[in-house]
Order: C-alpha cells, then sequence, then structure tokens
C-alpha cells in the first residue's frame, strides 16, 4: 500500500505564496535610467548633489591657474588695473570721454571689475570640456559641473578686484548711498550672464571647434559693445531698450548706479538685461542637456 506525501507547499510570507512574482516584484527596488525631458530636468538637482566635486574642480582651477606664476593672484588686480589705465590716458584724457562727473579712472575700473569677470568666464568656460576630455570620456558626473567650475574659479578673481575696487572708491572721495548694498545682487547678475553664454557655448564647443577661435574675437568685439568705457548717457534714450539686449549692459549700469550714483536707477535696462540672461540661461541648460549623452562619443 502506497502512501503519497503531502503536497509541498512553498511557504507563505505574510499571506502570499514566496513562489507569488508579485511578492519579488515589491521587495525589489528598481532604477529606470532615460534621458531627461522638459524643463524640470535641467541637471541643477546633480549639481547639487556633486557639490562637494564642484568646490573641488573650482579650486583646483584656481590651483591650476596661478601655478608657477611670480604674481600669483595678483594677476586678478593687474588685468583690469592696466587696461582700466589704458583707457584713462587714451579715452579720459586725451579723447576726453565723459565720465558722468566722477573721475573717470573709478568711472571704468567699475566697468571692468564685472566685465573682466565676464569675459574670463565665458573664454574658461567654453574650453572647459574640451580641456577636460579625459574625465568626459572616462568618468561619470555631471557634466554641467566644469563650465560652472571655469565661472566659479574668475568669480574668485572678481572678489580680489572689488576690494581693489572699494579702496579706489575711498581714495577719491566718492560717497555711495544705501544703493550699494544692491551691489552684490548685480555681481550675482554678472556671474549667471557668464554662466548663461559658458554652459552653451561649451556645448557647442563639443561638436564645433570654431568656438575655440571665435570666442576671443567676439569677447574683445563685446567690450566696445558695452559701456566699459563710455558711459550709458551716450546711447539715445530711445535706443537704450534695444542696446539693454546686450546683458553686460544691465550689469554694468546697475552697479554704477550702486557704487557711483551717476545716474538715475536704470530699471528698464536691467529689466531688459535680466530677461536676456535668464532666456540664454535656460536655452544654454537645455541644450546643455540634451547634447551631454553624445559628450564622450564626440569630443
Amino acid at each position: 500500500m502506497t502512501t503519497s506525501a503531502p503536497a509541498q507547499h512553498p511557504p507563505e510570507v505574510n499571506g502570499a505564496s514566496s513562489a507569488d512574482p508579485t511578492l519579488h516584484a515589491h521587495n525589489r527596488h528598481v532604477t529606470v535610467i532615460a534621458p531627461s525631458r522638459g524643463w524640470r530636468e535641467l541637471g541643477l538637482r546633480e549639481l547639487w548633489q556633486y557639490r562637494e566635486l564642484l568646490f573641488f574642480i573650482t579650486w583646483r582651477d584656481v590651483k591650476v591657474r596661478y601655478k608657477q606664476t611670480a604674481l600669483g593672484a595678483a594677476w586678478a588686480i593687474l588685468q583690469p588695473f592696466l587696461l582700466m589705465l589704458v583707457f584713462s590716458v587714451f579715452l579720459g584724457r586725451l579723447a576726453k570721454v565723459p565720465s558722468d562727473g566722477v573721475p573717470y579712472a573709478v568711472f571704468t575700473f567699475t566697468a571692468l571689475v564685472p566685465w573682466t569677470l565676464f569675459a574670463q568666464s565665458v573664454v574658461g568656460s567654453s574650453e572647459s570640456l574640451v580641456v577636460n576630455a579625459n574625465m568626459v570620456s572616462k568618468i561619470f558626473f555631471p557634466r554641467l559641473i566644469l563650465p560652472v567650475a571655469a565661472c566659479g574659479a574668475f568669480f574668485l578673481d572678481f572678489l580680489i578686484s572689488f576690494v581693489l575696487l572699494a579702496a579706489m572708491i575711498a581714495v577719491y572721495g566718492v560717497s555711495p548711498g544705501v544703493e550699494a548694498l544692491t551691489a552684490p545682487l548685480f555681481a550675482i547678475m554678472a556671474l549667471l550672464t557668464a554662466m548663461a553664454f559658458g554652459i552653451l557655448l561649451s556645448a557647442v564647443n563639443v561638436r564645433y571647434r570654431d568656438v575655440h577661435y571665435a570666442v576671443p574675437f567676439l569677447v574683445q568685439i563685446w567690450l566696445f559693445l558695452s559701456p566699459v568705457a563710455y558711459s550709458l548717457h551716450l546711447v539715445p534714450p530711445n535706443d537704450r531698450l534695444i542696446y539693454a539686449l546686450n546683458p553686460m549692459v544691465g550689469v554694468i549700469s546697475g552697479l554704477r548706479w550702486a557704487l557711483l550714483g551717476t545716474e538715475s536707477f536704470p530699471g528698464g535696462v536691467i529689466a531688459v538685461s535680466a530677461t536676456v540672461t535668464v532666456v540664454v540661461l535656460l536655452g544654454g541648460l537645455v541644450y546643455f542637456r540634451r547634447t551631454e549623452r553624445t559628450f564622450a562619443d564626440v569630443i
């Protein structure tokens, strides 16, 4: 007589069979990697998550730039200061370019401090991906860190130059009003403007190396298209809003208003320039994210 053994059933967990595929599905964490879509996925969250790496690369860029230099960080002051001397002699003294009632040296240096930040950051960040090609092609990290770090490295130079600017304002007897408290806002605006164009150009430079040759030339032209060596008052009032499509017009005019009190609040000019900066920044982030997946293959 044969007896059949009782059927062996799989053990139950919390009332569900372990053979039940839904049990394993609930206990398993699945990560789906997909390309970013829309305006909300611009890489800013990853930038914050990797903030320590951002700081490290920024500090690395600062150290590399002044390594084996006799003057070191003094170059942060010398570059805008020497350009200010040239403008003061040839435009302020010889050409008699008006400076809105303040000494021409202070008038020009107030514009050169944010301009130098913008010019150096755009050139440096546009090259950041190509210069760090080995990192881009071999290591996983948010690529957006590289152009942002390049701008951050030059922001340290800006802070050093700003100290000299404050000393010049005191020496020349210029007395800023309460408007001077808004100066950090225009410093941030200058940094964001540099990042906007730097991020866009860095992504374009990966595919089209013409950027390497075009950007320094365009920055030189951009200098004379901005009110660095001359006053905004030389531009006809009806044309100033169009002129403010150059975002550095709002930065320079706003900083002069804050520190020198050379004109009434240029609200319209600042608003137009800030709008252009935001549009270029968002557009640059979208283009950067959509082309980021091809960087390692193209670079």
